[in-house]
C-alpha cells in the first residue's frame, strides 16, 4: 500500500512527538510492505511566526490533497496576546471546517499498569472502555452572530446546527456502536435547548435503522456525573460540539494517563489524527515528552483511514508491552518502573514491534 501523509508538528512538543510517530510508521511500512510518503507543513503558532497566519494556504492545500493528516499540537503562552483570528487554535478550527472534519473520536481506555494513577478508585475505572464521538463543525463555536453589542454591555453567541450536520454525526455514532458493544448514549440538554430537542428527534429517527443498537438519552449534567461514578456503564457516547469538548476532556483524565490518549477527526474524505494533550511548551526541547498519544494516533490513522487493522493493533500491542515492561516517561507513574526520555521510549516501542513481527 502506498499512502501520502501530511505531518503538522505545530507548537511546543509537537515536533518531538511527531518524529516518534514517523519512526514507528516507517517501521510498520518496512515490516508489512507498505510505502508511506511524508510531507511536513506549518500550523498554529509556528505557522503564524513564519507566515503570518495560523493556517497558511499552502498547508490547507496540502491537507486537501493527501490521504491522511497527523497533527502534533498547537498553542502556547507565547501567542496569548494575539487577536482571536490569529491565535494558534484558529489553525485547528480552520482546518476542521475547511476539510469538513465533522466527527471527533476519542477512545478512553485505561492501560492496566497506569490505573493506579487514576483519580478514581481502580475498582471503578478498571474495565471501562468508552468511545466519545463529538460533532466538530457546528454549534456555538461556529454560529453567527458572535459579537459584543451596546458598548460591551451585551454579548451574543449563537448555537447553530443544520439537520444534515446532526444526521451525519449520529450516523457515525450508530455505525461505531455496531462495531463495539451495540450501546449508544446520546447526550443533550433537551429540557432547555431547542437544538437539543432536534438532536434527540434525529437520534430517535436514526435508531429505527439500527434496531440492534440500544439507545439511551441522557442530559449532559447527568453524564458529567456518571462518567465519574459509573464509567463502565458507557460504550459509545455521541454529543454536540461544546458538550463533547467538555465531556471528552473530563473523560480523558479518568485513566490517569492523559499523555496516552489519541483522537481522530473524520470527514467523508481525509482524516486528521492527533493526541489529546496540549503543546506543553514548558518541556519542549528537553527530550522528556511522552510520544505515546501521538504514536497511538498514528495507529488510529492506520485503522480508520487506511483500513490496516493488523498494523494498527500491532502498534497498540507494542505500546502496551512497553508499559508492562515498566518503561515510562516522566508524566506517567509506574511503580518500580524505569523512567526514560522521548527517544528511548520510541526505540523500545520499535523494538517491541519488531519482536511481535518475528513471533
Amino acid at each position: 500500500m502506498n499512502k501520502n501523509i501530511v505531518l503538522l508538528p505545530g507548537d511546543g512538543i509537537g515536533r518531538e512527538i511527531m518524529d516518534s510517530a514517523k519512526i514507528v510508521l516507517e517501521t510498520i511500512a518496512e515490516q508489512y510492505g507498505h510505502q508511506f510518503s511524508f510531507a511536513e507543513h506549518a500550523i498554529g503558532g509556528d505557522a503564524f511566526d513564519r507566515y503570518g497566519s495560523p493556517l497558511p494556504q499552502e498547508t490547507l492545500q496540502a491537507c486537501q490533497n493527501t490521504d491522511a493528516i497527523l497533527l502534533g499540537s498547537v498553542g502556547g503562552h507565547k501567542w496569548d496576546s494575539l487577536p482571536k483570528h490569529q491565535r494558534p487554535e484558529q489553525g485547528l478550527l480552520g482546518i476542521r471546517k475547511s476539510l469538513g472534519l465533522f466527527a471527533n473520536l476519542r477512545p478512553i481506555k485505561g492501560f492496566q499498569p497506569l490505573l493506579h494513577a487514576s483519580p478514581l478508585k481502580e475498582s471503578v475505572i478498571n474495565g471501562s472502555d468508552i468511545l466519545i464521538i463529538r460533532e466538530l463543525t457546528g454549534g456555538l463555536y461556529f454560529g453567527k452572530p458572535s459579537e459584543r453589542r451596546d458598548n460591551d454591555n451585551v454579548v451574543v453567541d449563537t448555537l447553530y446546527y443544520e439537520r444534515y450536520e446532526i444526521e451525519r454525526i449520529v450516523e457515525q455514532a450508530f455505525q461505531s456502536a455496531q462495531l463495539r458493544n451495540k450501546k449508544l448514549t446520546s447526550v443533550d440538554k433537551a429540557n432547555v435547548l431547542e437544538s437539543s430537542r432536534m438532536w434527540r428527534e434525529i437520534v430517535d429517527e436514526k435508531s429505527k435503522e439500527y434496531p440492534d443498537v440500544t439507545v439511551e438519552h441522557l442530559l449532559v449534567d447527568a453524564v458529567a456525573m456518571k462518567l465519574i461514578t459509573e464509567p463502565k456503564n458507557f460504550d459509545v457516547i455521541v454529543t454536540e460540539n461544546l458538550f463533547g469538548d467538555i465531556l471528552s476532556d473530563e473523560a480523558s483524565v479518568l485513566t490517569g494517563s492523559l499523555g496516552m490518549l489519541p483522537s481522530a477527526s473524520l470527514s467523508e474524505g481525509v482524516g486528521l489524527y492527533e493526541p489529546v494533550h496540549g503543546s506543553a511548551p514548558d518541556i519542549a526541547g528537553k527530550g522528556i515528552a511522552n510520544p505515546m498519544g501521538m504514536i497511538l494516533s498514528a495507529a488510529m490513522m492506520l485503522k480508520y483511514s487506511f483500513q490496516l487493522k493488523e498494523e494498527s493493533e500491532a502498534i497498540e500491542a507494542a505500546v502496551n508491552t512497553c508499559l508492562e515492561q515498566g518503561y515510562h516517561t516522566a508524566d506517567l507513574s509506574i511503580t518500580e518502573g524505569t523512567q526514560v526520555g522521548t527517544k528511548d521510549i520510541t526505540d523500545i516501542v520499535v523494538q517491541n514491534l519488531k519482536q511481535l513481527k518475528t513471533t
